[in-house]
């Protein structure tokens, strides 16, 4: 299994020719954005991934922004997601990763949502993966257990800073419940949460070392599951991002990091932690297959 890399564009202010050679230098292999509305800007936006030779993961939010508009109905929902997709698809997305639903909906409407997001994406021919998000549908694990285990096609974009928060703790006491999820686990969102907010200051630094072990050892689970299930490329985007998420100074607002150097960072890191995976894996496997090849001679 082949990892890939993708820069998120939240917080990011240019395109695709902007993003071309960072994405080049930090030795990643795509970008994670919204389509364009306007024909014409999407139109330099398609012609520009071409020329740039940049992967492409399209970015969906239904119902407003990143927190949802409270009123909007599931139907709603639904037309923003098939919105999305047609506009997107001319762009040949790898697949589209959707921030859906309401946190606030009862379950059964959470499981007829999704049935019918599903239908949406077979009528049109595309993969869709959906993102464990605070506001959203699958805002918790638990509920995200409840929606799988009745709608198991579905596949997650898995982002656990924000349980982490939600939950006020790291999940260490959910290992069983992540594991049962893991099946389903088709993206990886690479920030780092701890339980008072979403995302450190920095990954790097020595005072969140348990947090960011807690999220590898979560992201090592959705790894052998995809190698379970075939998958040959394994996707992530580190998106560490603005918006009261990246820690400020009081009075100043001036941000205590820079948001492309902790996105890079968290970049190379995880491919040495993915390599590293890889080689336990192989280490692990070594002694069975001199068994095996010991018992055929």
């Amino acid at each position: 299994m082949k990892l890939e890399l993708f820069k998120t564009f939240w917080g990011f202010s240019g395109g695709p020719h902007d993003a071309g050679p960072l994405v080049r230098a930090a030795g990643f292999d795509g970008i994670e954005a919204q389509v364009p509305s306007d024909a014409r800007e999407r139109e330099s936006f398609s012609q520009a991934l071409e020329e740039e030779r940049l992967a492409f993961i399209a970015e969906v939010t239904t119902a407003g922004g990143y927190v949802p508009v409270r009123s909007a109905s599931p139907a709603d929902h639904l037309r923003d997601i098939e919105r999305s997709i047609v506009l997107g698809k001319p762009l040949h997305p790898r697949f589209f990763t959707i921030i859906a639903g309401c946190d606030a909906w009862p379950l059964a409407t959470q499981i007829d949502f999704f049935s019918r997001a599903l239908d949406i994406a077979s009528r049109h021919g595309v993969e869709c993966s959906f993102e464990t998000h605070r506001s959203r549908s699958l805002f918790n694990p638990w509920v995200t257990l409840e929606v799988i285990r009745a709608v198991p096609q579905l596949k997650l974009t898995c982002d656990f800073s924000h349980w982490v928060v939600v939950c006020e703790r790291l999940l260490d006491s959910e290992m069983e419940t992540l594991a049962e999820l893991a099946c389903h686990a088709h993206h990886v969102h690479a920030r780092v949460g701890y339980p008072q907010g979403p995302q450190v200051p920095h990954p790097a630094a020595p005072e969140y070392a348990d947090c960011l072990a807690w999220h590898q050892r979560a992201w090592e689970l959705l790894w052998s599951a995809q190698q379970k299930n075939s998958y040959p490329v394994t996707t992530m985007t580190p998106e560490f991002g603005p918006d009261g998420y990246l820690h400020t100074l009081p009075f100043t607002n001036a941000p205590v990091a820079d948001l492309w150097e902790i996105n890079a960072w968290m970049g190379a890191q995880e491919r040495r932690h993915f390599q590293a995976f890889l080689q336990r894996d192989a280490d692990r496997d070594e002694p069975m297959r001199g068994r095996a090849q010991a018992a055929a001679g």
